[in-house]
């Protein structure tokens, strides 16, 4: 598209995206919501701040090409700055201010507001909105930063994948196996109080989708769980079990959650789910813990080789 002929590009960017929604088949909304995140997100990587800020959670799955990942309304990014909300607030408003090629979006440097937050009950972040427009369309943002956690074997640089034609973000972002550690991590923490069943599906599309080196993914849990405090299992965690995923609540709470993603086509049941990231995780942490050598592939949707 030769974005100069456009006379209302905030109109040309919400017809385009209406049409890639009945491509897609996706809800025009949530790809409203993904347009605005990577307008964001190529803000940031054209600002002084971004090496100071590294991609993950959900929006990772999408750079590493996961067909059908779920679907997420924020974005969360590792922070290596100073984690106080008043410079957290300071540097997204700077952000919204960097200069780029017109995209359609207006973000509102004014509408910046941040809080302190607590990640998975323990882990102390920020939480920074942001609201703008797409022509008469109203737009918010929420980013959740978090501190101090560990990538391993490093932040990688990448191009995250652009929905239109404006340029994709060249920014940090995660590894797969520190993605896999954070959330294995907190799923062996949070025992069978666990609600965040969007872990269970991230890990098992990882583990169907990528090729793993087993001593490269040991590196990565192990120094998760050494800065989160959390001993590495040795035997079945709580929420791998029976008693988690054959609870009547917890199986209505997984098919409301791949129902409301438009998942139910692709996923397995909960419990096939569980046993799946049993097979891929469980035997790292035992050789991990007790100092066993474990070098072995793995393949997408297979074992350990």
């Amino acid at each position: 598209m030769n974005k100069r002929n456009v006379t209302n590009l905030p109109a040309s960017v919400h017809h385009r995206l209406l049409n890639l929604a009945k491509e897609t088949q996706r809800p025009f909304n949530e790809l409203l919501q993904y347009y605005t995140m990577e307008r964001f997100l190529f803000r940031l990587s054209h600002s002084p701040f971004a090496d100071r800020f590294v991609l993950k959670g959900a929006l990772m799955l999408r750079v590493w090409d996961l067909s059908q990942a779920r679907p997420t309304m924020d974005i969360d990014l590792l922070g290596r700055a100073a984690n106080t909300v008043e410079n957290l607030v300071e540097i997204i408003r700077q952000c919204l201010s960097v200069e780029v090629a017109e995209d359609g979006i207006q973000f509102d440097p004014g509408s910046v507001l941040g809080e302190p937050i607590t990640v998975e009950k323990k882990y102390q972040g920020v939480r920074v909105r942001v609201r703008g427009t797409l022509g008469n369309a109203r737009l918010s943002l929420q980013l959740d930063f978090g501190f101090g956690d560990v990538v391993v074997p490093g932040p990688v640089w990448i191009d995250y994948p652009q929905l239109l034609d404006f340029g994709p973000p060249h920014l940090l972002g995660y590894t797969p196996e520190s993605v896999i550690a954070e959330k294995f991590q907190a799923l062996v923490e949070l025992e069978l109080a666990n609600t965040r069943l969007k872990d269970f599906f991230d890990l098992w599309k990882l583990s169907q989708t990528l090729t793993f080196d087993s001593e490269i993914l040991m590196q990565a849990i192990t120094a998760t769980f050494k800065q989160r405090g959390t001993p590495l299992p040795t035997t079945l965690p709580l929420a791998l079990t029976e008693a988690f995923y054959d609870d009547p609540n917890r199986q209505a709470q997984w098919n409301g959650f791949l129902r409301r993603g438009r998942l139910e086509a692709e996923a397995k049941p909960l419990a096939d789910i569980a046993l799946l990231i049993a097979e891929f995780l469980l035997p790292l942490t035992q050789a991990a813990a007790t100092n066993s050598p474990f070098k072995k592939h793995w393949l997408p949707g297979g074992n350990w080789q």
